[in-house]
């Protein structure tokens, strides 16, 4: 049988807090927030309501010992939020689930400071660092918490479910491409990918050097600096906003999983092939092109526009590249050609998935 006093002193003490703190990022589509069992959520007349899930689990997209908690709790929300913004959809509402070992959230909810064995530099509690980052990031996007739920876990686990709004018809959808169509990036690329190489690095490194403590030490601001980009992603919201509201882009997708994989998601959505100049790719200062290619992460957002669309070389202060074209899918050619100086070659999709061999 559960222990109920201890739930009590637990769990309810904990959620009290998030509540206490979900304050601070208000949207004006919640008409009720946490404190229910269900939040209300008001949208625009003529919006469609746009929503995304997305999970987090330790040692497959985050690792405990590397991370800070800030860090966690940002990459939490700001998957969600690119989600959204290659929809073109306006952020409405968040809602976490969080599964966490006791010991984790034992310090945060009984000893303010307390150390957790084998976390990241845990110098204050850790659910209130976790909070840090993706409350700092849901008011910069104004995308309030409206609610979720916590559980006892034997790993940690978030969940994060992201409710958008997009004007009826103008949703950026990954089937919109055609046949003529240009091919645009937002940002750089690559820059997650060597960010997470530098992170895995020091791990390394750190682990030789201290084996027998057990844990890893906080991380170096020099690091953190140069890990930036994987990190602390920042989701292409306003970009994306502006793209389907002035009609720029036919079709979208966010940079989550790796340009080549990402870039054949539309291929075989809109039913065409692609054709991707090595040469035009901005990739991130300290990246390779093999990471601008194939390594995920960038959240940036990748789109077509129809021929003769006049696309700004930047969008809401982020630069914006051409990369390539659409063409017509042939039967037996490759679906994405990568162009070089010496001609085609077919560019395999190597970003990430999930259960591949």
């Amino acid at each position: 049988m559960p222990n109920h006093g201890t739930q009590i002193g637990g769990e309810l003490a904990l959620l009290s807090r998030i509540r206490a703190r979900a304050q601070g990022a208000r949207g004006s589509g919640v008409r009720l927030g946490i404190g229910d069992d269900c939040a209300l959520l008001a949208l625009a007349s003529g919006e469609e309501l746009a929503l995304t899930t997305d999970l987090s689990i330790d040692g497959r997209h985050f690792r405990l010992e590397w991370h800070p908690p800030e860090s966690i709790g940002h990459r939490v929300l700001a998957r969600g939020l690119s989600d959204l913004a290659a929809m073109g959809a306006r952020p409405v509402a968040a809602f976490l689930s969080l599964g966490a070992p006791r010991d984790l959230v034992a310090a945060s909810c009984a000893r303010r400071g307390a150390s957790v064995r084998g976390v990241a530099g845990t110098g204050e509690n850790w659910m209130d660092r976790f909070l840090n980052g993706l409350l700092a990031l849901a008011l910069a996007h104004r995308t309030p918490l409206a609610g979720g739920d916590l559980a006892e876990s034997p790993v940690a686990v978030a969940d994060i479910v992201l409710t958008g709004a997009v004007r009826r018809g103008r949703a950026l959808l990954r089937s919109a491409a055609r046949p003529g169509d240009g091919l645009y990036v937002t940002g750089a690329l690559g820059g997650a990918a060597a960010g997470l190489e530098r992170l895995a690095e020091w791990a390394a490194e750190e682990r030789r050097g201290a084996a027998a403590a057990g844990k890893l030490r906080p991380l170096p601001k020099k690091l953190i600096e140069l890990a930036a980009r994987h990190l602390y992603p920042q989701p292409r919201v306003a970009q994306g906003l502006l793209l389907a509201r002035h009609r720029a882009a036919a079709a979208a997708i966010d940079l989550s999983d790796g340009l080549s994989t990402d870039v054949m998601h539309l291929c075989r959505e809109s039913g065409v092939a692609a054709e991707v100049e090595a040469a035009a790719l901005p990739v991130s200062p300290g990246a390779t092109l093999e990471q601008a290619l194939h390594g995920g992460e960038d959240y940036e957002l990748l789109f077509t526009a129809r021929p003769g669309a006049r696309i700004p070389q930047q969008i809401a202060g982020v630069r914006v590249t051409r990369i390539g074209r659409f063409v017509p899918q042939q039967r037996g050619e490759p679906e994405v050609l990568l162009l070089g100086p010496s001609g085609g070659a077919p560019l395999e999709a190597r970003g990430w998935e999930h259960f591949e061999k």
